[in-house]
């Protein structure tokens, strides 16, 4: 079964990360990658999930797609040197990466958005404009390998776009 790479950190926005990772579920291995392989991470509302790898010990080659939840977890995923490298190692093999809300955070870290369209939460709009992407206001954009939202009332878009990328 092919397997999809979903990172969580603390302080996830929990809808951005179960609607996703039980959409996956329906037809990939999904696998939780956190800075730790069984930590308990929890929501901005208190919500827990454990992680089910550490981003150290796994390899983008194993994966078909990545997804990166929003909320302020993305904050704390850059402080994580293997969970940049991880999404480096996304990036340099070309392939998809799903980014809502502040997850735009990640791209602007680890991704040449460079003259990219790219959409995030208004929130961080500057910085991904800093990082040298063009940012819009549109409920999903498709640029590259980077398939990106705004939040949780995109999901929607954003699953039917990633879900037709990781299929090929």
């Amino acid at each position: 079964m092919k397997k999809v790479a979903i990172l969580i950190e603390e302080l996830f926005d929990e809808q951005e990360l179960i609607y996703p990772l039980y959409r996956l579920m329906e037809d990939y291995e999904v696998d939780l990658i956190g800075a730790e392989e069984g930590k308990v991470y929890k929501s901005k509302v208190g919500f827990a999930k454990a992680s089910t790898k550490a981003s150290k010990d796994v390899s983008a080659d194993d994966y078909v797609g990545l997804y990166i939840p929003g909320g302020f977890s993305p904050d704390f995923m850059r402080r994580t040197e293997a969970t940049k490298d991880l999404v480096k190692a996304f990036e340099k093999q070309g392939k998809p990466i799903a980014a809502i809300c502040h997850a735009g955070w990640m791209l602007a870290s680890c991704c040449d958005i460079k003259g990219e369209e790219i959409t995030s939460t208004r929130s961080i709009a500057d910085d991904l404009i800093h990082a040298g992407g063009i940012w819009v206001d549109r409920e999903v954009v498709i640029s590259g390998n980077h398939i990106t939202s705004r939040g949780p009332g995109d999901m929607p878009a954003l699953m039917r776009e990633f879900l037709k990328a990781i299929q090929g």
